[in-house]
């Protein structure tokens, strides 16, 4: 996947997440925030729970998933 390829199309990976890295299932060049939808570029990916394996975009959709499933 080079994205200096004239035929480059953006798409969705699919990761597994582990506790400090994830394992690339699927290629891709961004997976979805499970709270916002948005997009997270593969390399700015920062934020995950392995548990559930989702994905967040940034610090406060991660709180705010914390918070949703707390009482779980």
């Amino acid at each position: 996947m080079n994205i200096l390829d004239p035929n480059f199309a953006p798409s969705e990976a699919k990761l597994r997440y582990g506790d400090a890295d994830f394992d690339i299932i699927q290629p891709g060049s961004f997976v979805r925030c499970a709270i916002t939808g948005k997009p997270i570029l593969i390399d700015d990916l920062k934020y995950w729970n392995v548990d559930r394996q989702e994905a967040y975009i940034d610090v406060d959709a991660a709180y705010e998933a914390y918070m949703r499933y707390a009482d779980r």
